[in-house]
């Protein structure tokens, strides 16, 4: 019988931990290596090192050292003398320590000695629509099934077997420092010291590396892990773990809490005084909940995310595939476009969920007690991507945990604006981390390029804006955005200045990662006003704005908002046609730089389009075209996303297939950031540069969303970028800003129908682009119309005795 749900299936189990396969909730995220050891590597989303005055501690520091509004004065007359030396020796001042990592917590060991994966059959299979992991493993004469998932924050494994098992043997263990094992009555429970600091890699000189609580210290980072099992056989506890004998049916559960998780909910003195006798047993009692409940994953064909988008680009989606004939080494384009949207979809709903903090550089899987950047939140682009397709694929919900992490860089963002910079509203740079770490770092010798950047919160606010449109909810838009909003509104209009030509400067700026070379040759940073913080800020401005006009507010501040518009300039464009990257046209000092920053305004902003600024529209093309392809997975996912924008299916097809090859290499050497070398697929689907990072996989599906339906502009447009590889297929359950949702069908590359959805209790007008066509549309209220190719009449006015839903 065909499979109803999309499975990928690999023949063997993993060996490493890029060959693992992820699940997760959004508190709790495990590899599942598979295999008779069954090794599972997992990680709690609130386990960082730090504290939650470390960016309290943080400030203090960078004061002590002489940064604030005097010295900010200081480097601003040094900029505007041209002396770029002496203000980049200033700001070294103003940069703190470092961001937290994201750690991993602890290992489960599912042992079934003997197994063996069954001839013929798949060794790990991870269901994309049910979120399992499915193993078929032989044991002598015995058949078993091994089955994992996670639900409520805890691990589960079950186990079924045609035969009494002789053993099941199961071991937890961590790789940060073991306070011991209390073990009792078929439950084990392993305590863990987090680390109170962690230094990233890229600070070889901080020793120890990673660093636990002291006495006096005031904050502890405890966690406890907990595992419990219920089986039809018999259980023999030691300090080591639990085996269990003469079982055919097993169902086991892992569980956590930490310290830190109190402080995530809101309970910041719970979260410092509650004992670690209450942790454990916060642990303990989930899991064995867990157990007793009698739990099981999603039956049948049930998706645990019904409302998200279906994929399946050249007509296939649901089934299995085998990821290294079908993925990694086949040759059909569609079908992996398919699965590329699909995966993201999958590993955005697994990393992210409403209540738990937000997906980090690897969205909640991590294995390495010093990671890459210490899988943190890097706010100059990663942590935007990660929530790209939150809108398009229907994941709105699972937005939250970014719009709650925001409110946190804000509230220290506040302190900040003040102390450092003399500002009103708050402000955020690069780096952050669970504590909502707002300053700069660098240890005082970060460079300039990509430790000076005062935009990181403002970018945000636009993703979060973005889950605004798509979800429609005025009430977040009230209660949670709009105070955000606001506060970057005010920082940017205390931090903008009036140049003597009446254009607004922002001094210092940068462009994210990237230098230009000084007249004598110099690589340099500062010095010129950067075109993304001008687009930035323009859009900010312009979203401000309509929420004060959403929300029917009459707010002081929209006059100084209309008077900082009016001078701030489009972007430059240059000799050679293309869009500058500064303030003017400079010698570029890596003119195949990763990072597209200057083309914000096009994607995934809204300020640049191809109809409404056509000149700024070809000027990007140029820009993208002499920045060349790909070099790592979220370079090439905003690239193949600033070209649907473009309307170019055809080269955002090209880069797409670039992205989805297999890479080759050594994933665990970090390799260059120079594009120099070229990432691609791990064997588990991961994208990495090298290292893996998750904003390319969550990128993907944004931007194979966005060549299939765009809404940025007040219009639905329908099929806008459609490659042509991809001649037909279907995609169910698109989302659109305002609320709506579409499902489009699509054949010999056009449209066949697409229906839109109106969720909400009154009628909606809608303007529909349709290739060169355009029509107006009225959607029911609750209800849909369905536009075919070519296009309809457009819809009556609804009246009160419409009630079908359904207009013909």
């Amino acid at each position: 019988m065909t499979a109803r749900t999309l499975q990928l299936a690999w023949r063997e189990p993993a060996r490493h931990w890029e060959e693992a396969l992820p699940i997760g909730d959004g508190r709790l995220g495990a590899m599942v290596f598979g295999g008779a050891d069954g090794r599972y590597q997992v990680n709690d989303a609130t386990v960082w090192s730090g504290t939650p005055d470390g960016p309290a501690e943080g400030l203090r520091q960078v004061l002590a050292a002489g940064a604030g509004p005097e010295r900010l004065r200081e480097v601003r007359e040094a900029l505007a003398a041209g002396d770029l030396d002496r203000a980049e020796a200033l700001l070294l001042t103003f940069e703190g320590r470092y961001s937290q990592e994201f750690l991993p917590f602890v290992d489960l060991v599912v042992g079934v000695p003997g197994a063996v994966p069954v001839d013929g059959e798949p060794a790990r299979v991870l269901d994309l629509d049910r979120a399992v992991v499915e193993e078929a493993l032989q044991v002598g004469a015995a058949r078993v099934t091994r089955t994992s998932w996670v639900a409520g924050g805890v691990l589960l494994v079950s186990i079924a077997s045609d035969e009494p098992l002789q053993e099941v043997r199961l071991a937890l263990s961590t790789p940060l420092r073991s306070l011991g094992v209390a073990a009792g009555d078929g439950v084990i429970a392993l305590d863990v010291a987090v680390p109170v600091d962690g230094a990233p890699l890229h600070e070889p000189s901080v020793v120890p590396a990673l660093r636990y609580a002291e006495p006096g210290d005031g904050y502890d980072g405890f966690a406890a892990a907990a595992l419990a099992v219920r089986s039809d056989g018999t259980t023999e506890t030691d300090d080591s773990g639990l085996t269990i004998r003469r079982a055919r049916r097993l169902l086991i559960a892992l569980s956590s809490s930490t310290r830190a998780e109190s402080w995530w909910a809101g309970a910041d003195d719970e979260g410092r005084t509650v004992s670690p006798e209450t942790i454990r047993d916060r642990a303990t009692a989930r899991a064995l909940d867990a157990v007793a409940g009698g739990a099981e994953p999603a039956a049948g064909d049930a998706p645990r995310h019904p409302a998200a988008a279906r994929f399946a680009i050249g007509g296939r989606r649901d089934g299995r595939w085998d990821v290294e004939a079908d993925v990694l080494r086949g040759g059909d384009d569609a079908l992996r476009a398919t699965i590329a949207a699909e995966y993201g979809r999958y590993l955005l709903h697994s990393s992210s969920r409403a209540g738990n903090p937000a997906a980090n550089l690897q969205g909640i899987w991590n294995g390495e007690l010093r990671p890459a950047w210490s899988s943190n939140y890097t706010i100059n682009i990663n942590t935007q991507m990660n929530y790209w397709a939150a809108g398009p694929l229907g994941l709105t919900a699972d937005a939250e945990p970014q719009l709650a992490l925001v409110e946190r860089m804000a509230a220290t963002g506040r302190d900040v604006a003040r102390e450092l910079y003399g500002a009103r509203g708050w402000v955020a740079h690069h780096n952050s981390d669970l504590w909502g770490w707002s300053l700069p770092v660098g240890m005082g010798r970060g460079a300039p390029s990509w430790a000076i950047w005062m935009m990181g919160g403002v970018w945000l606010c636009h993703s979060l804006w973005d889950h605004y449109e798509f979800s429609g909810d005025t009430a977040l838009l009230r209660d949670r955005l709009l105070p955000l909003l606001r506060g970057a509104t005010e920082f940017c209009l205390d931090w903008m200045q009036v140049g003597d030509d009446g254009e607004a400067v922002f001094a210092p700026s940068t462009s994210p990662e990237n230098t230009y070379r000084d007249a004598a040759g110099t690589p340099r940073a500062l010095g010129l006003t950067a075109t993304a913080d001008r687009e930035l800020v323009r859009g900010l401005f312009r979203r401000t704005l309509v929420a004060l006009e959403v929300l029917g507010i009459d707010d002081p501040l929209r006059r100084e908002v209309e008077a900082a518009l009016a001078v701030i300039p489009e972007p430059g464009v240059g000799s050679d046609g293309r869009l500058l990257e500064w303030s003017r046209e400079v010698p570029e000092h890596e003119p195949a730089h990763r990072h597209l920053s200057p083309l914000v305004g096009l994607y995934p902003l809204d300020l640049i389009t191809p109809d409404g600024t056509p000149a700024l529209a070809e000027a990007s093309r140029r820009f993208l075209d002499a920045r060349g392809d790909g070099a790592m997975g979220w370079s090439w996912a905003w690239k193949i996303a600033l070209r649907a924008r473009l309307g170019d299916g055809e080269t955002a097809h090209e880069l797409l297939q670039q992205a989805l090859t297999p890479y080759d290499g050594d994933a665990r050497r970090h390799g260059p950031v120079d594009g120099s070398e070229w990432g691609g697929l791990l064997p588990n689907l991961f994208s990495t540069h090298p290292p893996f990072q998750i904003d390319g996989n969550l990128g993907f599906s944004a931007a194979i969303a966005e060549l299939l339906l765009q809404s940025h502009t007040g219009v639905l447009h329908l099929l806008p970028a459609l490659p042509a590889a991809w001649p037909e297929g279907r995609v169910d359950g698109l989302g659109a800003r305002g609320g709506l949702t579409v499902d489009l069908a699509w054949s010999a590359g056009r449209l066949e129908g697409a229906v839109l959805r109106n969720p909400h209790p009154e009628p909606r007008d809608v303007r529909v682009r349709l290739g060169a066509d355009s029509f107006d549309v009225c959607l029911p209220a609750n209800g849909e119309h369905v536009v075919t190719d070519p296009p309809q009449q457009p819809a009556p006015t609804p009246t009160p005795t419409m009630v079908s839903g359904q207009s013909q």
